[in-house]
């Protein structure tokens, strides 16, 4: 105990997909579960959450789920049901903002930051987790950290159900040794070009020259990234509500699509779904992106800035133009459709790494 203090508390949901479903279905609880697409894994879709029990087996997210059944022959295979989830999510996100003189920060379905003045940040981790667990029945573990990044990145050396902390006092002692990838924003294609320049380890980068970083990554995000490896950054949680900056649908489509009337049409069809939500958002499209993986398994991206309109016919016409840079006759296993919206002028204050988007 001491005097009190402001604290940046991460507090993530353990498999919580998965939690979800074992709480409608309790004769799950202790089985490999699998949540993805429609549920079977004769079609194509990937996994986008596994138990723990499915975990050990070798099971992750983003796994074909035919390539998870020949994993675990026995496995549940469960269909996503994001409704179900999205109020799950909700009743956890009120339980984290009935804490005494939290701020809360939204970052997803099961993850939210919360800032708080404590002289026991430990106590009042175990709180939130006790106060979760009355309200939904859900486990969760907490990060606790003196910036946004130490505290996201505690709560994996917490999990499951653990509450760990780290400072600037033991930052480079627990995660100096460790590569690259392990740092929150930092993904596989960042970690390669790493590599190249002989970083691999967080020390490496925390040291890195500057120059050398900013050539390879730009002005900006190559001092940044040493900057992440410090565990720098904001330290303030922020409840300003999440202002999205586009909506994307997409599609894996059972078997490959070679015509380009049959692309434009599914193309077109996902349009509409995005459409809609952008007019509800109130907000003009800026730009726009179409994702296309050809088949067996190669993806390739096409964006276009454009002049900021609300007008639906124009924006399909631009999206169709864009559709139209698909290679014809080549087979197509995958499409996804992305609007970027105008951004009110206070939507955003400071930068967290985020998960970047196709």
């Amino acid at each position: 105990m001491g005097d009190a203090r402001g604290w940046v508390l991460h507090v993530d949901l353990d498999q919580f997909v998965a939690a979800v479903e074992v709480l409608r279905h309790p004769d799950l609880a202790g089985r490999p579960v699998i949540v993805g697409g429609r549920g079977d894994p004769t079609e194509r879709a990937v996994v986008s959450t596994a138990s723990y029990e499915a975990r050990l087996k070798g099971v992750g997210s983003g796994m074909p789920l035919r390539l998870a059944a020949r994993k675990i022959p026995d496995a549940v295979f469960l269909p996503v049901d994001r409704e179900e989830y999205e109020a799950a999510s909700t009743e956890v996100m009120a339980a984290l903002r009935a804490q005494r003189g939290a701020t809360v920060q939204v970052l997803g379905w099961d993850e939210a930051f919360v800032g708080v003045t404590t002289d026991d940040p430990e106590g009042y981790a175990r709180a939130i987790q006790g106060a979760v667990l009355a309200r939904t029945r859900l486990h969760c573990s907490v990060g606790i950290g003196d910036t946004l990044v130490r505290a996201k990145v505690a709560t994996g050396f917490g999990k499951p159900r653990g509450v760990f902390r780290l400072t600037r006092d033991d930052w480079m002692g627990v995660m100096g040794g460790r590569p690259t990838i392990e740092l929150w924003g930092v993904g596989p294609k960042v970690s390669a070009r790493l590599a190249k320049l002989g970083i691999r380890t967080v020390a490496e980068l925390a040291s890195a020259d500057l120059d050398v970083l900013a050539t390879e990554f730009g002005p900006r995000m190559g001092p940044w990234y040493a900057e992440l490896a410090r565990g720098e950054g904001p330290s303030t949680v922020d409840d300003t509500p999440f202002v999205a900056r586009n909506h994307s649908r997409e599609t894996t489509f059972q078997q490959d699509l070679a015509e380009v009337a049959d692309i434009e049409r599914a193309a077109r069809l996902m349009l509409d779904q995005v459409l809609d939500d952008v007019a509800a958002e109130g907000r003009p499209v800026v730009g726009l992106g179409v994702k296309v993986r050809y088949a067996p398994f190669s993806d390739k991206t096409f964006t276009r800035r454009i002049a900021a309109t609300s007008d639906r016919e124009a924006v399909i016409e631009e999206a169709i133009r864009l559709v139209g840079r698909i290679e014809p006759g080549r087979p197509v296993r995958l499409l996804g459709l992305r609007a970027e919206m105008a951004m009110p002028d206070d939507a955003r204050k400071g930068h967290t790494p985020t998960r970047s988007g196709w």
